[in-house]
């Protein structure tokens, strides 16, 4: 039988079944977030489908280049790739186990998401205000859906990153905190690609092609 000395790690500090106690949640909860992610990824499978599929019915309504305007998505594009290189040195100071200036990247990522978001809502207002809302054609039907859900999926990544920048402040970053950053990573950077994938088939197909 196995005693205590034996099950001791080489630097001499903490007990093996003491490692598999702790790693094992967090492999687990990635592993579960993955899941998430790569049922998220269905999900804009789909939107992107049925958009590629409607993106010509315009009921003789406005085209894409009758409403977009690519300077302007230009800049909002800007902002949320902005906010993945922020929030990859927000990731950077997290391993060197800086709290200050991981809140500080943390908030800026935040700025430039909100910002991507005010952006994207004066852009819906603006077509609406002009006749040109969801209800007008299947185009715009599934444009309103496609990037309504991405922009939903920011809103709710903005929340999450402000209740761990909370938790981060009143518990630093703990083993818990780190994890809980981990897979907002994931998800940041994974609406990231999304909104690429976006710009490119409703932006710029539908005001070039």
């Amino acid at each position: 039988m196995t005693t205590h000395a034996d099950t001791t790690l080489a630097n001499g500090n903490a007990p093996a079944f003491y490692m598999t106690e702790e790693h094992h949640p967090e492999g687990s909860t990635i592993l579960g977030f993955w899941l998430y992610i790569m049922s998220d990824c269905l999900i804009f499978a789909v939107l992107f489908a049925t958009y590629a599929v409607l993106s010509r019915s315009y009921a003789a309504g406005p085209s894409p280049a009758d409403l977009f305007e690519l300077p302007l998505v230009a800049v909002n594009t800007s902002m949320l790739l902005l906010s993945s290189i922020t929030y990859g040195f927000a990731m950077l100071a997290m391993e060197k186990g800086v709290i200050r200036t991981t809140l500080i990247w943390l908030a800026v990522t935040g700025v430039f998401g909100a910002m991507f978001i005010g952006l994207e809502l004066n852009e819906f207002w603006h077509l609406i205000k002009d006749g040109a809302g969801p209800q007008r054609s299947a185009f715009l039907s599934a444009f309103f859906t496609l990037v309504g859900t991405h922009g939903l999926h920011v809103t709710v990544g903005i929340i999450w990153l402000v209740t761990l920048m909370v938790q981060v402040r009143m518990h630093g970053l703990i083993a818990e905190n780190r994890r809980r950053l981990m897979c907002l990573s994931m998800f940041w950077h994974f609406l990231d690609v999304v909104w690429i994938g976006v710009f490119s088939l409703v932006y710029l197909i539908g005001v070039l092609g």
